[in-house]
């Protein structure tokens, strides 16, 4: 039996004094979650999962993932050393080890493989994260790896070769360490990231890990950063800019106008023609926003604004703004730093 029509609360004071009355707002049906009971195939991706998050890179290869799954009817494993939110992600099966031993996770995706047998596994191409893992495994299990991959698919793939002088195509190996932006992040509907038990695995570390070492974060590279602070054509005080940077622990970088007036050096220029970065803050004072800085900063993932300009493109850009003169707010939020206040 239908229930009957619902019918619209009337209010007699709105309609004396001769305003619409709306109609209530339709609710959104949430989207059902995709499940893939009887996959053909999985493909088994591995993120970094630095400061146990997802890092963009880490999202582009459970694109690439998904896509190789997508392609052929198959389902997508995420082995994972932290939790995040991979059912958003695109994965179908979720194993989740919470170990950071680089030794315990090379026998941990070892024994991953041949418990799930996965038609290929898929990690970002980083140094001391997935480029590492997957050519150390790849060597014990006996499985190619190709790295520096920029397209992925199941019957072909594209990789940097001879020093990034060409390009190389052909079949996909078993193993693949993708680039950054070799495929768009997942932007589908919700997967159902299904708990996979893994028996664990037992290991004696011949390698003692002590974890990261202590760096300076001014001379750090602006491709590794993960937090920036960048001057504009709006900075003036530059020993201001500085303090704040320092107190902050951040690496410094600039627009292309302050590189070319010599106030910083050009390998810390923020843009297309300059550095892509991609942290997880970047800070921006007296930055006007440029097209080609704006490039630069597309793949960061909080954007900070301080500019007296409130429709400066930069602004629009941010997710956090404040419309005010930057000499003016970075002694003021050194200060508050310091004292141990922000």
């Amino acid at each position: 039996m239908n229930d009957p029509p619902k019918r619209v609360r009337r209010d007699p004071r709105a309609e004396r004094q001769g305003r619409a009355v709306a109609a209530p707002a339709p609710v959104a049906a949430e989207a059902p979650t995709r499940v893939i009971a009887e996959p053909a195939y999985l493909i088994l991706a591995v993120p970094d999962m630095l400061h146990g998050r997802l890092s963009p890179h880490d999202r582009d290869v459970l694109g690439a993932a998904r896509a190789l799954a997508d392609e052929g009817g198959g389902a997508v494993a995420v082995l994972a050393w932290a939790a995040a939110d991979f059912a958003g992600a695109g994965a179908d099966r979720l194993a989740l080890v919470a170990v950071t031993d680089c030794e315990a996770r090379a026998a941990t995706l070892a024994a991953t493989i041949r418990h799930l047998a996965p038609r290929h596994v898929l990690l970002p191409d980083t140094l001391t994260g997935g480029g590492d893992l997957g050519r150390r495994v790849g060597a014990r299990l006996g499985l190619r790896a190709a790295g520096d991959v920029r397209q992925a698919g199941l019957a072909r793939v594209v990789r940097r070769a001879h020093g990034g002088a060409e390009d190389w195509a052909g079949a996909p190996p078993p193993i693949l360490l993708l680039a950054p932006e070799a495929a768009a992040p997942h932007a589908g509907p919700r997967h159902e990231a299904r708990p996979i038990e893994l028996d664990p695995v037992a290991v004696t570390p011949r390698v003692r890990d002590d974890g990261p070492v202590a760096v300076d974060a001014v001379a750090l590279p602006l491709g590794e950063a993960d937090f920036i602070v960048a001057a504009g054509n709006g900075v003036t005080d530059w020993e201001a800019f500085h303090q704040v940077a320092a107190a902050l622990g951040a690496t410094v970088g600039g627009s292309r106008v302050v590189c070319d007036a010599g106030h910083l050096p050009r390998h810390r220029q923020v843009g297309a023609s300059g550095t892509l970065v991609a942290p997880r803050c970047y800070l921006a004072f007296g930055i006007a926003g440029a097209s080609q800085h704006l490039q630069g900063i597309a793949r960061c993932e909080a954007v900070i604004a301080v500019n007296s300009d409130l429709h400066a493109d930069m602004i629009k850009r941010a997710d956090l703004a404040i419309v005010a003169d930057a000499q003016s707010v970075m002694p003021a939020l050194a200060a508050r730093v310091r004292r141990g206040d922000a």
